[in-house]
């Protein structure tokens, strides 16, 4: 199958279907147009997913259809962006016309979930590689940096940490226990949080997504504004699963394991009142930020997991 046909067969329907007015063309021509609204501005990110160092090399290509679009788009509900639309560079070792039709309605299945339509990108042969870059827009002025926390500003996040990194021991389990099933889901298909990014756009003072571990992230946050913190491991949200599971080391993937995508957000205080109540339920407060520099612990003891690094050095 040539590059044109395959487009054509596996890729196209993303770009028909999806409903976005912003995308005035898709794919077929030299370039993909959007058009930003008046009053908005361009959000953009841009995620590599490599085959034996972010997914396994016998994982399932319907999983990572989901999972690569769902890694890129959580960038954008970290910056409270809503979606528009995706570009796709697609390395294959070969055109294997299987693996291409679960692998794009894995993809197809994500698109719809989001509300992100393909608006082009390209093939070639080689290691399987998958590079997508997201585009989105926001309200001018009101997205979510990492540099904008303040000493009292409450730190939340989004949802239960460490399932996902805890999901590496049982990706080659063959019949999975409920519980293993449960953290196994978190791997597989992550959600990322936009609607309450959206809801936070212009009202949190950062946000980041929680992709490398809770740690390595919110240091992230705590560089680029200035600060520190002091965290609570206590409070650290977990899925019971995780627990049942892993005993005494739940809270050390809790707070080093990456691959959550949920949020990790700092707002003051006084703002934090006056959230809906369906947007505050959402968040768990699990300390606040501190003007001397350096990252407190208090409450159980974490032992020395620290966040995934891209080369390999502890963050």
């Amino acid at each position: 199958m040539g590059e044109f046909e395959l487009i054509r067969t596996y890729f196209q329907p993303l770009a028909d279907g999806a409903g976005q007015d912003q995308l005035l063309l898709g794919p077929g021509d030299d370039c993909a147009i959007q058009r930003v609204p008046p009053g908005q501005d361009l959000v953009f990110s841009v995620d590599t997913l490599v085959q034996g160092v972010h997914f396994p090399f016998d994982y399932s290509p319907d999983y990572l259809g989901w999972r690569a679009l769902a890694v890129a788009v959580s960038d954008l509900a970290a910056m409270g962006a809503r979606p528009v639309c995706f570009t796709l560079a697609l390395t294959l070792p070969d055109a294997d016309a299987g693996w291409l039709k679960a692998f794009s309605e894995g993809l197809a299945r994500a698109s719809k979930a989001f509300g992100i339509a393909l608006a082009g990108g390209d093939t070639t042969r080689g290691p399987l590689t998958i590079t997508i870059q997201v585009h989105g827009t926001v309200d001018n002025g009101r997205a979510l940096y990492r540099s904008g926390a303040k000493p009292g500003d409450l730190i939340c996040v989004s949802g239960p940490l460490g399932a996902a990194g805890a999901a590496l021991d049982y990706l080659d389990e063959t019949d999975p226990s409920p519980a293993q099933l449960a953290l196994l889901s978190h791997y597989h298909f992550p959600q990322p949080r936009l609607e309450l990014g959206q809801q936070l756009a212009g009202r949190a003072s950062s946000a980041i997504d929680v992709s490398d571990g809770l740690l390595a992230d919110l240091g992230h946050i705590l560089e680029a504004s200035g600060t520190g913190a002091r965290i609570d491991t206590g409070r650290i949200p977990m899925m019971a699963q995780l627990v049942a599971l892993k005993g005494e080391n739940a809270r050390d993937l809790a707070l080093g394991a990456g691959d959550d995508y949920e949020l990790c957000i700092t707002i003051p205080p006084g703002t934090f009142d006056t959230l809906e109540n369906t947007v505050a339920r959402e968040l768990i407060v699990i300390g606040e930020i501190t003007s001397e520099p350096g990252l407190q612990l208090s409450g159980p003891a974490p032992g020395g997991i620290q966040g995934y690094e891209h080369f390999g050095r502890p963050a």
